[in-house]
């Protein structure tokens, strides 16, 4: 890898629904990538897990403690979760999140209330700009919420929309409520996340672009985490560096890891 300092701070295990591999096999290809540090930052998507999230926890908590021991002074850990949809289940979510001692909380939404998740829309029976809308509001309402730490893919629909061949001509109608996410964010003094999965995919481009990246900075944006979105333990860190390149070219010259909370900031090296 081009960077000394690889931190790949969004990752899945099997203890999510749509993961491949364990916790610790998801560490142990991280260390051999000769990453510094790892997020293991499973699916808790709140709305569909109303009766499970606890016991889900608690098993993905027990793992990544284990794994701290054994593997703790080769690469720095981090306990992370995904809460999906949070808004939709507040009171729930409010109690999921004080319930752990996380270090990393990425926020994120993958459906409308009531509605699947944006991968297995129909996208002929839509409106596509009410429906991006209607997604940009639920991501602004999850901003100003500020329960989480980095908002995660906040550019989420365009990977299928791209895909089937339903993406708007002009994407600047998002422009303005994408300020308005960003300007929430800024003023809680939290993170947007610069996720580089879909350069793998049909979109080849970052969830957000590299447009938004430098209209985040632009505006006084600080804090920006970057993950690889993998599912799989030889998928860990793909892209995380072209990710850093992007951050350089956007005028960062640093990324956010969170622990305990907190952000903290790494010097792109």
């Amino acid at each position: 890898m081009k960077y000394t300092q690889i931190f790949d701070t969004h990752t899945h295990s099997i203890n999510s629904f749509d993961g491949n591999h364990t916790v610790d096999e998801m560490i142990e290809s991280a260390i051999d990538l000769g990453c510094k540090g790892i997020a293991l930052t499973d699916h808790c998507d709140i709305d569909g897990m109303v009766d499970t999230c606890f016991d889900f926890q608690d098993k993905q908590f027990r793992e990544v403690e284990r794994a701290r021991s054994i593997f703790g002074d080769k690469i720095k850990i981090y306990h992370g979760v995904e809460l999906g949809q949070g808004i939709y289940e507040k009171e729930l979510s409010e109690k999921f999140l004080s319930s752990y001692d996380f270090d990393f909380v990425l926020g994120s939404v993958h459906n409308l209330k009531n509605t699947e998740d944006f991968y297995f829309l129909d996208y002929s029976k839509y409106n596509v700009e009410e429906l991006l809308k209607k997604y940009f509001d639920a991501v602004l309402e999850t901003a100003k919420w500020n329960m989480t730490d980095s908002l995660a893919h906040i550019t989420y629909p365009f990977r299928y929309l791209i895909d089937r061949g339903f993406m708007p001509d002009n994407i600047s109608c998002c422009d303005d409520v994408i300020k308005e996410i960003f300007a929430v964010v800024i003023e809680n003094g939290k993170a947007i996340e610069l996720n580089v999965s879909g350069l793998n995919m049909t979109m080849h481009d970052t969830l957000p672009s590299k447009r938004y990246i430098k209209m985040y900075h632009d505006m006084g944006g600080k804090y920006v985490t970057v993950g690889s979105d993998s599912h799989y333990k030889d998928k860990i860190a793909v892209n995380v560096d072209t990710g850093y390149n992007i951050l350089k070219e956007c005028g960062f010259d640093s990324f956010t890891v969170f622990e305990n909370r907190k952000p903290k900031c790494i010097k792109i090296v």
